[in-house]
């Protein structure tokens, strides 16, 4: 009987920010709360090694973000990214989660997974930090599969309602990886035009209008999302999984509730099913309601745990 399994670890709580900032460890807690009486295989993320990132960033981004990192107190990147002393640890266990699910998946010791890290990831670029996000979690991921695992088609869909242009910028020039991308626009970060299509067709972008809701992100799933996803056959699925497209985000303004995100698991891992063995490793980007965010990983997990079974 195979299994879901779920990757965290409490450095992912050391990572701290400036008082009412929206990516707050209060966001962790609030989704291992929600997960307590779940049937999971859990296991500690593990911390990414160099190589690992150096797959997706160079080594030159590596040092100054480590190097910005203070002794104490915090230092900004940017208005909203800020590197306090254990952000850089945390970071590197986002990654090192996202890669030992990708490795747990594709061995066989679950059938699906769910990443429980922050921070989140796929604003990363391959030298700028942004958007609460400065290492490339997802990309890394699947560049991993690509390398230590042979395979050759390797899908990321991403359904955080801001679009993931740092994973968009890491992975839009190599063939063997898919990124797909629904996200409200005019929102941060201004990229993820459908025009926006990558070096070899691999980039398809959706965009949302403010105060779209459960119809209208169906739709846009069902009519370009799922079919581009069917026709690049992945071997394997990755999920960059926000949930800020919920109604009660106060980040965005689309109109999502928790059916929305166990219907696209659902939807992914129909197609998962058919591709890749049912193989799906999905990591935590935004989602900034503790309620909502708690109650909408629920739903995304029991989807998860119910197709492993």
């Amino acid at each position: 009987m195979m299994s879901t399994a779920l990757l965290s670890h409490s450095d992912c709580l050391n990572h701290e920010v400036p008082r009412d900032h929206p990516e707050r460890p209060g966001r962790l807690r609030a989704i291992l709360r929600a997960l307590e009486g779940h049937d999971l295989l859990r296991e500690d993320a593990p911390l990414a090694s160099d190589a690992q990132i150096l797959r997706v960033h160079p080594q030159a981004y590596l040092d100054a973000l480590t190097r910005a990192a203070p002794q104490d107190g915090f230092a900004a990147i940017d208005g909203d990214t800020w590197l306090s002393p254990g952000t850089i640890r945390a970071a590197r266990r986002s990654v090192g989660g996202a890669i030992r699910a990708v490795d747990m998946v594709m061995d066989g010791t679950a059938q699906n997974a769910f990443v429980a890290t922050r921070p989140p990831g796929h604003h990363a670029e391959r030298s700028t930090a942004m958007g609460f996000c400065y290492l490339g979690t997802v990309a890394a991921a699947a560049f991993h599969a690509l390398d230590q695992h042979g395979l050759s088609r390797v899908a990321i869909v991403d359904f955080d309602v801001h679009h993931g242009n740092g994973t968009q910028d890491l992975v839009q020039d190599t063939q063997g990886i898919a990124f797909f991308s629904v996200h409200q626009m005019p929102l941060f970060p201004g990229t993820g035009d459908p025009s926006e299509r990558g070096a070899f067709g691999n980039v398809v972008n959706i965009p949302l209008r403010a105060g779209d809701g459960s119809a209208a992100f169906r739709a846009a799933m069902e009519r370009h999302i799922l079919p581009a996803l069917d026709a690049f056959s992945p071997e394997l699925l990755l999920i960059s999984a926000g949930f800020d497209a919920h109604r009660d985000d106060p980040l965005a303004s689309l109109d999502l509730v928790e059916d929305d995100f166990a219907w696209v698991t659902e939807k992914l891992c129909d197609l998962a099913d058919v591709h890749a063995q049912g193989r799906v490793v999905s990591c935590l980007e935004g989602g900034y309601s503790l309620r909502a965010l708690a109650n909408s990983v629920a739903a995304h997990v029991d989807v998860l745990i119910a197709r492993s079974a």
